[in-house]
């Protein structure tokens, strides 16, 4: 268990429901893909490292949870704009994608 924080600090997030639009490799990355992703009111690119895990094709129009309000990092020489959320077990040989359990707009706000 890691250290607590207050809820202030998770105030700060901005969690967002967003539409995977596309998924594409990133040349030499073995691990990354590049998604081009809805958020409602504007499409961004985030970088994950899902490859090994998720299959592109499986990708296209799913709903994902995202922070929305990360700093911009270059990752595999892509800018991401946001980072998922996915449940990662503690070898990583296993990763699955935080969804909406019911179909919600992308934009929709996580609280």
């Amino acid at each position: 268990m890691t250290d607590k924080i207050p809820f202030t600090d998770f105030a700060k997030l901005d969690l967002r429901v967003a539409q995977i639009k596309k998924a594409e490799e990133i040349e030499g990355k073995d691990k990354l893909l590049k998604l081009e992703i809805d958020l409602g009111d504007e499409q961004r690119t985030i970088v994950a490292g899902i490859k090994q895990h998720y299959d592109i094709e499986s990708l296209k129009d799913k709903k994902i949870v995202i922070i929305a309000n990360l700093e911009p990092a270059k990752l595999g020489g892509v800018e991401s704009n946001g980072m998922l959320l996915a449940a990662v077990s503690d070898d990583h040989s296993s990763v699955t994608l935080l969804t909406p359990d019911q179909d919600a707009p992308a934009g929709t706000k996580v609280s």
